[in-house]
């Protein structure tokens, strides 16, 4: 595969490759130090970004590479220039891109144009990588994907998407609470069912957070209003208020449930500081395993193509040389 958009792009088996990949890299760091030297990553930021931004970067330095920030004022993608052309000059200028924006559309039209990688840092619809580190953290805690309970609560945002894709994937049965006219759109919620009948994995929607609390072996949620919808906090903050974790709440699931937050959290809001702050809560070593599910994307789509960006042009230099 050339691009990592979706984690629709994976087979199960991919997905599975993936997270013991990750696995692997995050146990023996040193064994694939210099698997990308000499190899850039530009990194177009649309949106603000912590870890987005030091996983990817770090990340791409610890695996012999180089990454270089692109801030929205430097490329405001579309608007300076069309992202046909943004993507005719990286390609020939790095060896892959990640691109965190708002619009789906920009990381498919990047995709199309580039002849390198394209990865999808996080866009309005899909947040990928996320969902990679999300379950590398569930294995590692939980021994096991199949068959476990995933309650999310909350807007049925990028985060719930690319976690019901990914469950699904792994067998898993995955929950999303949210309110009525918040939830997942019907062609995400179909696709899911559709993978979850060839894994064993199954997506259910509710209204009611005690239904996806119920037995629960990990509690996951997310900010109220995410970046670019600041005018609806207020008017989100009182519908979303009994879908918060609290700890009444998490006391629903199972008395080993694991707690999840992709961050940045808003204590006393989405999920009390007794739940996040608690001994059950994992959310730092998620963050952390962003590092490690990116290096594994990274490794996966770069390691064999290191003469990509060198012999992209090669027999149109050839041809112009002997002109």
């Amino acid at each position: 595969m050339k691009d990592f958009l979706s984690i629709r792009d994976l087979t199960p088996e991919q997905f599975r490759q993936w997270i013991e990949l990750a696995l692997h890299i995050k146990a023996s760091p040193t064994s694939y130090a210099y698997s990308l030297k000499g190899l850039s990553l530009a990194m177009i930021f649309e949106k603000p970004s912590l870890r987005t931004r030091v996983t990817f970067d770090v990340g791409m330095h610890q695996l012999g590479g180089h990454a270089l920030y692109l801030s929205p004022a430097e490329i405001s993608l579309g608007k300076r220039e069309t992202i046909h052309d943004v993507a005719k000059n990286l390609e020939r200028m790095v060896d892959a891109i990640m691109i965190r924006t708002f619009a789906h559309a920009s990381v498919e039209e990047l995709a199309q144009h580039a002849s390198i990688p394209v990865i999808n840092g996080l866009s309005d619809y899909s947040h990928p990588c996320q969902a990679l580190a999300d379950y590398l953290t569930i294995l590692e805690v939980k021994g096991k994907l199949k068959g476990l309970k995933i309650a999310f609560l909350g807007d049925g945002n990028n985060v719930a998407r690319s976690l019901m894709f990914a469950g699904v994937q792994a067998g898993a049965h995955v929950f999303v609470g949210t309110p009525g006219g918040y939830e997942p759109d019907r062609a995400a919620h179909d696709w899911a069912q559709e993978r979850g009948a060839a894994t064993g994995g199954r997506c259910t929607v509710t209204n009611d957070p005690l239904v996806a609390f119920e037995d629960a072996d990990v509690v996951y949620t997310d900010v109220w209003a995410s970046m670019g919808q600041e005018a609806e906090a207020e008017k989100r903050s009182a519908i979303f208020r009994p879908y918060s974790v609290s700890s009444e709440l998490f006391a629903k699931a199972n008395k080993d449930a694991m707690f999840l937050h992709c961050l940045p959290a808003h204590r006393g809001e989405e999920v009390s500081a007794k739940v996040i702050d608690s001994n059950r809560s994992f959310v730092f070593q998620q963050a952390e395993n962003r590092l490690h599910a990116q290096k594994a994307v990274l490794y996966t789509l770069l390691h064999d193509r290191p003469a990509l960006r060198a012999g992209a042009h090669e027999e149109e230099f050839a041809t112009a040389a002997s002109s």
